[in-house]
């Protein structure tokens, strides 16, 4: 995808350096989207530096024939005088451009491309230079939309709150060993099938027997028995299938095949009693008091998730909205040239008119998001990416059952991850959006609409 890069970005064709050197530097409008720079450099600018390095070269210089530091400066500029010319001029035109660019707040696309000059004459007293530009459309992006965008308000109705503490009641629950097997009883034992080269020993949950024929067979089943089983449609989830026989999901995708599995222990797991053990458990001491309590935070708890899920939906539309109805023109020749040329191989105008087209859209967005960004100042300050990384972390420990941890822990989690400038990067991307769809919430014409979790799947995925 093609980056927008401000002019403070320009950087990846040259080698940096900081120099004070002024020089001639002037600009080309060729119409609002494109321009050319161009960058005259004399001696007076670069000759005392190269002067400086050679001579560096000859004190250190082994020639057969000649004395380290004795070489002939004739021979040293002979032999490495134009490399350390073009090399020296590159750092100036680096430096000077991207100050230029900076100073004259010129937003560029891409990267300033560099003319092609056929037959350079590096001699000359003045050498000259010209880079194209691609620049940034101007353009509005009016937050109140015309059309009043769904936002959707997901709740966790009563069947989904009592599901969920059954799933608690049971995780929570202690294993009571029984004699037979019964309904929702969990069963460790042996699969085996020799020719697939299968032995893995596993527990074998019966409420996730999808197969009527395989649930009525182990139904009484004792410990030393063994039960053939076909693998076609034997789980609700088909996962399943993988681990409990322990092969990969690849093999396991397509396999039909029986195996036998003989019974070592038989287990009902018995519901944990909806009681201030297991309230503290969950959340800490006292912090639930009620069976009530528990489904009210339950219900909290989930509708938060909800609303992620529900605010993503929300900022896809709302940014598929901005790219079909903000209008702006694109220098299409530049960018299409800048993607032939700077990657790591060069394309052919075919592929690079392709790789255009594929990447237009997203490049489209990220000025417009740009635009909001800075027409509404939205900033991110490091106090406020903190306390989201330990938000995300929170949220992250409460899927494995750590519903109440300590602050200090989440300090301590919260430093070592953003001592990762990628996690920085990544979290960061997530804050801004938080920021840009609290925004839209604000500014843009939404109409909410209230749905549970289940006729919000089927609504938005079908």
């Amino acid at each position: 995808m093609l980056r927008y890069l401000n002019c403070t970005t320009f950087a990846s064709h040259f080698i940096y350096a900081k120099l004070d050197t002024q020089m001639n530097i002037t600009k080309e409008q060729i119409d609002d989207l494109n321009a050319v720079v161009k960058v005259a450099i004399t001696k007076d600018d670069y000759q005392d530096k190269v002067d400086s390095i050679l001579s560096d070269y000859r004190k250190q210089a082994n020639i057969p024939g000649f004395r380290k530091g004795h070489v002939p400066m004739g021979l040293i500029k002979k032999q490495y005088g134009k490399a350390v010319l073009v090399d020296e001029v590159n750092k100036l035109l680096q430096d000077n451009l991207n100050k230029y660019l900076t100073e004259e707040k010129l937003d560029v696309l891409g990267n300033p491309l560099p003319k092609q000059q056929d037959n350079f004459d590096w001699d000359q007293d003045q050498l000259d230079f010209e880079f194209e530009l691609g620049l940034a459309p101007n353009f509005e992006v009016p937050l109140k939309t015309k059309k009043s965008l769904t936002h959707y308000k997901i709740v966790a109705d009563k069947k989904m709150v009592d599901e969920q503490v059954k799933r608690l009641q049971k995780q929570y629950g202690k294993l009571v060993n029984k004699k037979e097997v019964g309904k929702d009883f969990e069963v460790l034992g042996t699969f085996k099938n020799e020719a697939e080269e299968i032995e893995n020993k596993t527990t074998l949950e019966l409420d996730k027997v999808k197969s009527k024929k395989a649930f009525d067979s182990l139904l009484g089943k004792k410990v030393g028995d063994a039960i053939t089983l076909n693998t076609k449609g034997l789980f609700k989830e088909d996962y399943l299938v993988s681990s409990v026989l322990g092969i990969s999901q690849e093999k396991a995708k397509d396999i039909n095949i029986e195996v036998s599995f003989t019974i070592d222990e038989i287990n009902e797991r018995e519901p944990a009693k909806l009681d201030q053990e297991l309230f503290d458990k969950l959340f800490g001491k006292d912090a639930i008091a009620s069976a009530k309590e528990l489904k009210d935070r339950i219900k909290e708890d989930s509708e938060k998730q909800f609303e992620q899920q529900s605010d993503q939906k929300l900022l896809n539309d709302i940014t598929e909205y901005f790219i079909e109805n903000t209008k702006f023109e694109l220098p299409t020749e530049f960018l299409t040239k800048w993607i032939q040329i700077t990657g790591e191989k060069p394309l052919s105008d075919e592929q690079a008119n392709e790789e255009y087209e594929k990447s237009e859209k997203g490049l489209r967005y990220q000025l417009i998001e740009g635009k909001i960004i800075k027409d509404n100042d939205i900033q991110i300050q490091f106090e406020e990416l903190k306390e989201f990384a330990k938000g995300f972390i929170k949220s992250q420990m409460a899927q494995f059952g750590q519903l109440n941890p300590q602050e200090e822990e989440l300090d301590n989690i919260a430093a070592r991850v953003l001592g990762n400038q990628d996690e920085v990067k990544r979290l960061s991307e997530q804050l801004m959006s938080q920021k840009l769809i609290n925004l839209y919430k604000e500014k843009v014409n939404l109409k909410t609409k209230e749905v549970t979790y289940e006729n919000f799947v089927k609504e938005v995925y079908g």
